[in-house]
């Protein structure tokens, strides 16, 4: 017997420490928590400490304490044990598993947040703990605004070459914060189609963030990608807009300068307003952003909120007033800028690949909104969290249907604190979807419950063009000219909203004269003639050269 064990034997405790988590906060956090804990610590014993219900996980034994004195029970329990490590869940509100923690193990708390980071909690790093415990997100607690070394632009890129030039026509760059594709959000359809329009008449060269892929390259001739910057300053620390700081690369706008004289290009064209900082003559409003955070500051009311849309609108009205040509998506966005010489150019729908479909019965009720647009985060969390509970109260049978577009728990992770939502009580939660009109043709119902917006839906769009009626909120149909009642069902608040996804689902023929009244305004929405406006904003200022 070793010095070790004889001491602990003395003390009448196992001399191998052993882990103990506590099931302080969500079942299934908790759950993952316990399983990655067990996974990092594979040779030791584990056991998992639960307050009233025991919480099942393979190959861990767990520890049931009562409410009422849970603390006496545990310390009773796990006399014999020493602690060496406690994993302890801290996912907001208070919890008595937490003060459990601290008196058994004051010294071996491994804290665990919403997003499942860890951090030992620890006199040495007392600020650091205490972020941590306030929910900061773990790789934002060690940024400082002064540090010069949290972040870098890559200076290499691709240079790809795709469709040939053609002799006798003007080329035309684009500037995007992403390849066009895959089609997984409104952003790069819009970029997607019109740039296949555009082909038809220029010569295209696209300077892009990303990977290639897809058909893009059958109408550009030729594209610059470049990989990502890494920003890492604390959000709050530049005068800038931080979406703006992430996207700035020296190398991208070096390369800009020098490209458009070799290449002879005879305008620019800048898409969304985090890259305004880039020189061009158009700039694609594809939201009035400084509107958006606007309505967050207005809802939330809180210093940070107020900040962000300050910051925005300084840059925001600044920067359009830079550009020869401002293109917004509805009047409505233009009449926020004033000082800029803006054209409609409004958002559109490919009619050949959505076109109108018999429905099928049923209580199926669809939203499309990819999560990396934090208003569809918003969005989701109002229908799913208020309204749903609502519509299954009336149709206990009636199934939601959400598509989050690609790494939807990574976006959900950075706009909220919040664990993601488990697939419950009738709702499925999609990723990326390649083809979403088979969802379109299975859905009864189509919901745009927009709480925050600027521009236009493209999804309530493909909605109409596959002939099914949308319940959306005012700024969820915004910009496309429709009408309550008539082409679309408009409800601003949860019981309202709830109230007329049941209407129209316990009503075929109501769902059916509201399509077809919405299909009748998407045939204004084609792209052939969206494009045909953009073409005509560039001969504009090619001809006024």
């Amino acid at each position: 017997m070793s010095w070790k064990q004889a001491l602990f034997e003395l003390l009448g405790k196992e001399a191998e420490a052993v882990v103990v988590s506590f099931a302080s906060g969500n079942n299934a956090l908790v759950r993952k928590m316990a399983e990655e804990v067990r996974g990092l610590e594979p040779a030791r014993r584990h056991f998992l400490v639960c307050l009233d219900e025991p919480i099942e996980v393979a190959g861990i034994t767990c520890v049931v304490v009562s409410s009422r004195n849970p603390y006496w029970e545990a310390r009773r329990t796990l006399r014999r044990f020493r602690i060496g490590l406690a994993p302890v869940l801290f996912d907001g509100g208070e919890h008595p598993l937490r003060r459990v923690a601290a008196l058994l193990a004051p010294f071996k708390i491994l804290a665990y947040n919403r997003r499942l980071e860890r951090h030992h909690l620890s006199f040495n790093s007392p600020i650091a703990s205490m972020l941590f415990y306030r929910g900061l997100a773990l790789d934002r607690i060690w940024l400082r605004p002064w540090s010069r070394g949290d972040g870098y632009a890559s200076n290499k890129y691709q240079a790809l070459n795709g469709r040939a030039w053609r002799a006798g026509r003007k080329r035309i760059g684009i500037v995007s914060p992403y390849f066009p594709w895959p089609l997984s959000h409104g952003g790069a359809v819009r970029i997607y189609y019109l740039l296949r329009e555009a082909a038809k008449e220029f010569d295209l060269v696209l300077y892009a963030f990303g990977e290639p892929s897809g058909a893009v390259m059958d109408f550009v001739s030729k594209a610059y990608l470049f990989d990502l910057p890494r920003y890492r300053k604390p959000r709050w620390s530049t005068l800038l807009p931080p979406e703006v700081c992430e996207y700035e690369s020296a190398t991208l706008r070096r390369l800009i300068e020098t490209s458009r004289i070799e290449l002879d290009l005879s305008l620019m064209q800048v898409e969304y307003t985090q890259l305004a900082n880039y020189s061009g003559e158009v700039l694609v409003e594809h939201d009035v952003t400084f509107d958006l955070y606007d309505q967050v500051a207005a809802r939330e009311q809180t210093f940070s909120s107020r900040w962000t849309a300050w910051r925005w609108r300084r840059f925001e009205r600044a920067a359009t007033s830079r550009f020869d040509r401002v293109v917004t998506m509805a009047g409505k966005d233009s009449a926020q800028l004033p000082n800029a010489n803006t054209r409609v150019v409004p958002n559109g729908v490919d009619l050949s690949r959505f076109f109108p479909t018999e429905e099928t019965d049923g209580q199926k009720v669809l939203f499309i909104g990819s999560f990396r647009h934090f208003p569809n985060i918003e969005a989701f969390r109002f229908f799913a969290e208020k309204v749903w509970p609502l519509v299954r109260l009336q149709f206990p049978g009636a199934q939601f249907t959400a598509v989050a577009g690609p790494d939807p728990e990574k976006y959900w992770s950075g706009f909220t604190a919040d664990p993601f939502p488990l697939a419950t009580d009738g709702i499925e939660i999609l990723g990326f979807v390649a083809d979403v009109a088979p969802l379109y043709e299975q859905a009864n119902l189509v919901v745009a419950p927009t709480l925050v917006s600027a521009g236009t839906n493209l999804k309530v769009l493909e909605a109409m063009a596959m002939l099914r009626a949308v319940v959306a909120t005012s700024s969820g149909c915004q910009g496309l000219g429709l009408q309550h009642n008539v082409s679309v069902w408009v409800a601003d608040d949860a019981v309202a909203f709830a109230e007329g996804v049941c209407q129209l689902l316990r009503s075929a023929p109501t769902r059916l004269r509201i399509a077809e009244a919405a299909y009748g305004a998407a045939r204004q929405f084609d792209w052939e003639s969206i494009g045909k406006l953009q073409c005509a904003v560039w001969r504009e200022l090619i001809d006024a050269k």
